[in-house]
């Protein structure tokens, strides 16, 4: 099960935290917000289609986030998990801990925000630059 949308780059993207990443649909982004990739999504964890909910609430999901963005695709791969819920309204968050809130996406997650080549987040401080998300899951 796979889901596309896309979002855009903003001038005060960091892409520094060492253990999340963080797409939002908000448009402002401060200088404190160091694992947010991406602003103005279409889609926040509340927007995902109801299969791909379940199949990333299953116990031992697999889950995937794809970045495209030019030349560059940046690919995290995590574990879904029975506790997601899913609900925020605006911030998909994915985590390289076991943490779980309504903003988180994947857990256990084998890259963050820091791993982004720098040239692709030199390319995201563009708010011109439409970022192309997948988000793919598999159950087991």
């Amino acid at each position: 099960m796979s889901f596309s949308f896309h979002a855009y780059g903003h001038p005060s993207v960091l892409s520094t935290h060492p253990s999340t990443i963080e797409i939002t649909k908000e448009a402002h982004l401060s200088s404190r917000g160091d694992c947010i990739v991406a602003v103005n999504s279409s889609v926040g964890p509340a927007d995902l289609p109801d299969d791909l909910r379940t199949v990333l609430s299953t116990p031992g999901a697999e889950a995937r986030l794809v970045l495209r963005l030019g030349r560059f695709q940046f690919t995290v791969e995590g574990e879904g998990d029975p506790r997601l819920t899913l609900s925020h309204a605006t911030d998909l968050v994915v985590r390289r801990s076991g943490f779980i809130s309504d903003r988180t996406l994947m857990i256990h997650a084998d890259k963050a925000a820091s791993d982004l080549p720098r040239e692709m987040v030199r390319m995201l401080k563009d708010r011109r630059n439409s970022v192309s998300i997948e988000i793919s899951a598999s159950a087991p």
